[in-house]
């Protein structure tokens, strides 16, 4: 008991952990460029999962883990990174990073309809209520207006198309490797894979030299711990510790995501905003229990 207890503890740590990517990697291409900055980080990232996780055995992931897992999990990864670096203002980068949190109802939705995952009516109020959530967050201070969402998108497409896309990205990658890694983690392949990419973009984009400076270094430190931990500790919960608590858990993480961002971009957030994340977790919380099964009733004496 006490060490399932400490292993939940540690999987609610990389909770903390991812909730405070958003703000970190943000001041990080603040500070060193969109994809130089990205490509260092996910380069430190992969040497602190080298040290905690280990060395991947190649030999031992099935051919098809390794080819969509990594695919998958880079194009997310990219997606992610470069939709916040991309954000014009600190303000939209929270926003950018909101829209990503789209994908535990994407993730819902591919479990039903390609692992024929139980559900029930519930995902429909679920998954409309995460959508309208968004919608307010993309209103700004106009709340579900449409010609202030329309607005907001046209300002900046490809931030939001990249966080978007990578939202449904992530959620079948969760949905494909639930059936082909066979009991696998290849977390640290696919970090180091998604450094090397970031690195061909950042050699062929012309980004120019970094340039390093203590708070360069220390959103650098802070954001590859926050991912490489992160995903070390969530590992470790699963495995060992309560994980319908972690599961729970994890769907307020827009809510410590967009309070950590704030904090740490000093970039204010209006109460539509708020009402907006709020609604994103309230509606994954409902598709997550659409899909709970039912204890079996008990015949009464």
């Amino acid at each position: 008991m006490k060490n399932s207890t400490q292993a939940t503890f540690i999987g609610l740590l990389a909770i903390l952990l991812w909730s405070a990517t958003v703000g970190l990697v943000r001041g990080v291409t603040e500070n060193l460029g969109v994809t130089g900055g990205t490509s260092l980080m996910y380069t430190v990232a992969s040497v602190l999962l080298v040290l905690t996780v280990g060395l991947p055995k190649i030999s031992a992931f099935p051919r098809a883990y390794l080819f969509w897992g990594s695919s998958l999990f880079v194009s997310y990864e990219v997606c992610l990174s470069l939709s916040i670096g991309y954000a014009t203002s600190s303000r939209q980068a929270i926003e950018v990073g909101m829209v990503n949190y789209l994908w535990p109802a994407f993730t819902i939705l591919g479990a039903i309809f390609f692992n024929k995952q139980r559900w029930s009516w519930l995902i429909v109020p679920g998954f409309f209520i995460a959508v309208l959530g968004i919608c307010l967050v993309l209103g700004g201070n106009q709340g579900l207006a449409l010609e202030g969402i329309s607005r907001n998108i046209q300002d900046n497409p490809l931030s939001y198309g990249l966080a978007f896309a990578g939202a449904v990205i992530w959620a079948a990658y969760c949905t494909v490797t639930t059936r082909i890694a066979g009991g696998k983690n290849g977390i640290t392949l696919f970090f180091m894979l998604t450094a090397m990419a970031l690195w061909a973009k950042y050699l062929d984009s012309g980004e120019g030299a970094m340039v390093f400076s203590v708070p360069a270094l220390t959103y650098l430190a802070l954001a590859a711990a926050a991912m490489g931990f992160g995903y070390a500790a969530w590992n470790v919960g699963i495995l060992h510790g309560n994980v319908t608590v972690l599961a729970g858990a994890s769907y307020f993480i827009p809510v410590f995501s967009a309070a950590l961002a704030a904090s740490l971009l000093q970039a204010p957030l209006s109460f539509a905003f708020w009402q907006g994340t709020s609604l994103v977790c309230v509606g994954s919380i409902l598709c997550w229990l659409a899909t709970r099964r039912r204890p079996p009733k008990v015949a009464s004496a």
